[in-house]
């Protein structure tokens, strides 16, 4: 059971999310179908909060001495992703922030793919649905992978 909090938590994480959490949980050899649907439940929980705060809260501390600085970096960071995103896709924003969130790289997952759709004014709903077929599209490539590499240290080992 503590592995499956694990996932779950883990796939909670920015910048972490399921691309870390599907190949731990492979790795401690959890079957994949289970660990695919918690990592993607935990994945898209912060979804609609991110949506609904993010932006406000990461705006509020932009000025503070504190915390402006790391707050700034994130609402810059989801600025840069959102204006990238409006760039490339003209009217298919949708289709953008949806292949955004599903590419398993870097700075790319549900947190910035949702705080862009904010920056955005996309809507919580259609935002929420691009980053559902993002998160189902990276779990898949992330869970093919980790069976990859499993299997190939397996061979190795």
């Amino acid at each position: 059971m503590r592995k499956y909090l694990i996932v779950f938590l883990v796939s909670m994480v920015p910048l972490i999310e399921l691309r870390g959490a599907i190949p731990y949980g492979v790795m401690y050899g959890l079957p994949l179908w289970q660990t695919f649907l918690i990592a993607i439940i935990g994945n898209m929980l912060p979804v609609p909060i991110i949506y609904l705060f993010a932006r406000k809260v990461l705006e509020w501390g932009a000025d503070k001495p504190v915390i402006g600085g790391i707050f700034n970096f994130f609402l810059e960071k989801g600025r840069r992703a959102g204006e990238k995103l409006q760039a490339k896709s003209g009217r298919g924003l949708f289709l953008a922030l949806l292949l955004f969130v599903g590419i398993p790289i870097p700075g790319t997952g549900a947190w910035t793919g949702t705080l862009a759709a904010s920056i955005l004014d996309m809507g919580l709903k259609k935002s929420a649905l691009a980053c559902m077929g993002g998160v189902l599209l990276a779990g898949v490539i992330m869970g093919v992978l980790s069976l990859l590499g499993v299997t190939a240290f397996g061979v190795i080992g």
